[in-house]
């Protein structure tokens, strides 16, 4: 392939499951895109590993769909037919050692004599173990002087605490550490990462980012969608292990972490490790007064979902960091599906000010400050301040400062997700995959909260309609605490 920009070593891309839905949809239209802005090193080849008896061209042509349907308006059918021409399929059966020796085979073929490997899992876990064994027996699995061999595994990361330290050891039977990026696609999102770049690159906020300036943080991921035809998976999982787990912890780590020392992989997983570690548990006994669990109405109706199910499709959560930075303020998480709006957004509300010294209207006090981060569908950032309404005595308004990243050409292109996390797994860096401590971290997070939900002491099981904001029971939580939910994403004065 050609020459990257970014100093790529020749590598060979095996996908795991490539007949999936995953690799036509995401992955393909990711690496043909960083094909198109040159970022693919010379002599590299992706290789599409599965049982369906497709040969190369008609491989190529279901990619190319893929890619024509997916990889926005950047399709060219010239660039496609010379960047398919690096893309291979092999037929193979994941638990069949005797296949895993002819895929060796074939790719020190294309390689010649050195390349590197990026092996991607896109199966379900249950597979992991077959490919990991079959990958060491036939020596796939290690690292050699002058070769690199990385893994890719794709989320859920375990069902519960023991499930994910299971799974951790059946990785590390094959692989080290280093070797393993586990891929979550909302930390590859632009907006997301720019959490860190704007904490730690602007003076102004990061002086203010602690309990003396801020009152609250709201952390909201919000679907449209219902639960489709994902019911048997989705209500064996419930919206703590689908969303919370991953997505809203891993955001609420971006927002409360520590500046690291630098920005490598080991300094950013460290603090973000440490915010985990002092995330304050929830207790049984206060499971009613710090969460909210609800299912919308018809969701036991979808298909492959038990008629009686209690599974939560809703869910929202008052937690506290217990360290210096944070000690007593609380962040508020929710998240649900079939809800009005499609947005995920990080809301950071201030004090008010200690005294106000304004002659305000009788009953009217200071609104609060109020940063939104935008993470999707407007991608942004929103700062919303107090200002005097002009021709009045004392009157005061919320204004709105904006930044979309739809309104700068430089910033109008944002790539997909998995394309970013691709390049970076291509150049080792594993600062926006997830290790493995922080994946048990989590699940010790979650996993008392789900246990509690099924015992004494769980909050009733709440309704809302299809197409709502969510339950009430979701306002009161934050109703007692003198609060509302905020959406800066999605409304500006």
């Amino acid at each position: 392939m050609r020459q990257a920009d970014a100093q790529i070593p020749p590598t060979s891309i095996v996908i795991f499951g490539a007949s999936g839905d995953l690799t036509r949809r995401k992955l393909i239209p990711a690496l043909y895109n960083l094909y198109r802005k040159g970022r693919l090193a010379g002599d590299g080849h992706i290789v599409g590993y599965a049982r369906r008896p497709y040969s190369h061209e008609e491989f190529r042509a279901r990619l190319r769909d893929g890619v024509e349907q997916f990889s926005g308006k950047t399709f060219d059918a010239k660039l496609w037919d010379e960047f398919a021409q690096y893309i291979h399929y092999f037929q193979g059966n994941l638990d069949t050692a005797d296949d895993y020796q002819g895929l060796e085979s074939f790719l020190r073929d294309q390689e010649g004599e050195r390349a590197n490997r990026l092996y991607y899992f896109a199966t379900s876990p249950d597979f992991y173990p077959p490919i990991i064994q079959n990958l060491s027996a036939v020596g796939m699995a290690c690292n050699s002087e002058d070769c690199e061999r990385r893994i890719i595994v794709e989320k859920p990361f375990g069902h519960d605490l023991p499930s994910a330290r299971k799974l951790n050891e059946i990785i590390h039977s094959g692989f080290d550490e280093k070797q393993v990026y586990r891929i979550d696609h909302y930390l590859g999102k632009e907006t997301a990462q720019n959490i860190l770049f704007f904490r730690f690159g602007n003076t102004v906020f990061e002086t203010v980012w602690n309990r003396n300036y801020i009152d609250h943080v709201q952390i909201t991921v919000a679907e449209t969608v219902d639960v489709g035809h994902r019911g048997g998976f989705y209500d064996n999982a419930g919206v703590l292990r689908d969303m919370f787990q991953n997505h809203l912890l891993h955001l609420l780590a971006l927002v409360a972490m520590e500046p690291p020392a630098s920005f490598s992989a080991n300094a950013v997983r460290n603090e973000i490790a440490k915010v985990f570690e002092a995330i304050r548990p929830i207790q049984a006994g206060e499971l009613a007064e710090h969460t909210v669990r609800a299912q919308y109405r018809g969701y036991c109706e979808a298909p492959n979902v038990a008629p009686d199910s209690q599974t939560p499709t809703y869910a929202a959560l008052r937690m506290y960091i217990d360290n210096w930075r944070w000690h007593g303020i609380p962040f508020y998480l929710r998240s649900g599906k079939a809800l009005e709006n499609k947005v995920s957004e990080v809301v950071i509300q201030f004090r008010c000010p200690p005294h106000t010294m304004f002659p305000l209207p009788a009953g009217k006090g200071i609104t609060p400050d109020v940063l939104s981060i935008c993470i999707q569908p407007d991608e942004g950032i929103h700062f919303r301040f107090e200002a005097k309404v002009p021709d009045t005595l004392s009157e005061m308004r919320s204004v709105d400062m904006a930044f979309h990243y739809n309104d700068l050409c430089e910033f109008a292109s944002i790539p997909e997700a998995y394309e970013r996390l691709l390049l970076d797994a291509l150049l080792g860096d594993a600062t926006l995959f997830i290790r493995s401590d922080v994946i048990e971290l989590a699940w010790h997070i979650i996993d008392p909260i789900i246990t509690g939900w099924q015992g004494p002491h769980a909050p009733q099981l709440a309704t809302y309609e299809p197409g709502s904001a969510g339950p009430a029971e979701s306002e009161a939580l934050l109703s007692r605490d003198g609060r509302s939910w905020l959406s800066g994403c999605l409304h500006t004065e």
